[in-house]
This record gives C-alpha cells, sequence and structure tokens, in this order.
C-alpha cells in the first residue's frame, strides 16, 4: 500500500495558499444533489462549498450509473467548529494512550480530523459524501460515515481490507467518478474528497492551493 500523507504533514502546511476569492455556494440550490441534514450546524453552513467544488460534483454525478446518487453530508465547517471536533478526538487519544508524546497525539488525530490551521473543509474545499439509490437510501461502503480508525479496527481507510467485496466495489466507483472530476481523496476517510485546498495541491503537485480558511460571514 503507497504511503498515507496525513494532514499533519509538514509538507500539507507548507503549501501555500494564493486564494482565488471564488464564493461559497449552498448546494441546496437547484435540488442537484441529495443532501443529509446529519450534520448540519447551528450556523446552517454545513451545505456550503466553494463553487469550483460544486461543479466537480455534479460532473462525478453524471458518470455515475443511472439509479445512483451522490449523497452530500457535509461541506463547510466553521474553523471554532474544526478546532472543537479536533480537540475532542485529541482528548479521546489523550485518555487512551497516556504514554504518547503531544506529536503522537496531533498525528494520530490528523488521520481523523484535519489540524484546524489547515483544514478543507474550513477553506470550503472538502467534502464528506457517499454514494445513495434514486430513493436516497445510503450504498453500503464498509463502515458509516465518520468511523473513527478506532471504532472501525481501519476500515474507515479507503483501501482497507476489512470490508465486504460490496463494499470495496462501492469505494471502487465513487473514487472514480469523482478522481475523474479532479477531487482527492484523504485516504484515512473514503467519504473525504476535496479540490483547491493544500492537501489537493500537495497530491496533485500544483505550486499553491487555491482556497483558504473562511469564516461563516464570507459565505454568500
Amino acid at each position: 500500500m503507497t504511503e498515507i500523507v496525513l494532514m499533519s504533514d509538514p509538507k500539507v502546511a507548507a503549501i501555500p495558499v494564493a486564494e482565488c476569492g471564488e464564493r461559497l455556494v449552498d448546494v441546496r440550490l437547484g435540488d442537484s444533489l441529495l443532501v443529509d441534514t446529519r450534520k448540519q450546524d447551528p450556523t446552517d453552513t454545513f451545505a456550503y462549498l466553494r463553487e469550483g467544488v460544486v461543479e466537480r460534483l455534479l460532473k462525478a454525478q453524471m458518470m455515475l450509473p443511472q439509479g445512483l446518487r451522490l449523497l452530500f453530508v457535509e461541506g463547510y465547517r466553521p474553523p471554532s467548529l474544526q478546532r472543537e471536533y479536533f480537540e475532542e478526538y485529541a482528548d479521546q487519544l489523550r485518555a487512551a494512550h497516556l504514554d504518547w508524546s503531544a506529536e503522537q497525539i496531533h498525528s494520530a488525530a490528523s488521520r481523523y480530523v484535519s489540524p484546524p490551521e489547515i483544514a478543507p473543509h474550513s477553506a470550503g474545499a472538502a467534502v464528506d459524501l457517499t454514494l445513495a439509490g434514486a430513493d436516497g437510501h445510503e450504498l453500503d461502503l464498509g463502515t458509516r460515515m465518520n468511523a473513527d480508525p478506532e471504532e472501525s479496527a481501519g476500515a474507515c481507510y479507503t483501501h482497507a481490507a476489512n470490508i465486504s467485496e460490496e463494499a470495496r466495489a462501492n469505494r471502487e466507483l465513487l473514487g472514480t467518478v469523482l478522481t475523474a472530476a479532479g477531487m482527492v481523496n484523504y485516504p484515512t476517510e473514503w467519504w473525504h474528497w476535496s479540490f483547491g485546498d493544500r492537501y489537493w495541491a500537495l497530491i496533485t503537485g500544483e505550486a499553491a492551493a487555491l482556497y483558504g480558511p473562511k469564516e461563516v460571514g464570507s459565505c454568500s
């Protein structure tokens, strides 16, 4: 298996951001994507993404076999909420691994939650999504969305071996259309895909990210 570059890797933070100024838009407008509300936040900005990311999702959806849809779960995440998620998971790891250093905790936490300072979700560049039938019923992709590595015994990793053939085929289909549309996956989370962020720039060899963090008030 190819070595996984974690979000905490200094190579990710070293990528500069050449903010392009693209708007955050509500993916619910136009009813082109199925939208699940399980991650709806108090500011109701969970359904926002940069325009370029939405364009690529729609392109990917057009490549799916008839009767299948992308099911959008979460896009934009305010920096404060990202920080809260990261610290909560880091606290769980500290409690479970009393002998781990601060660096080990930070690195391990980044398998599941991006460090706040470089988080693709807070730039409106990342989306958590899955596949569904025309009726909105989710397909089997091996784990529940947002299952952490401990809970899933590593099955949340995109190329995990401990999932069924059906789940593997569904992951491959999801990956094929999203990759063809220009997005990249974070390999520790089969559901997390992004475009225009630092991680995308590193994986694709781009000199800079297109999108930097935005505050809630910038959603317009």
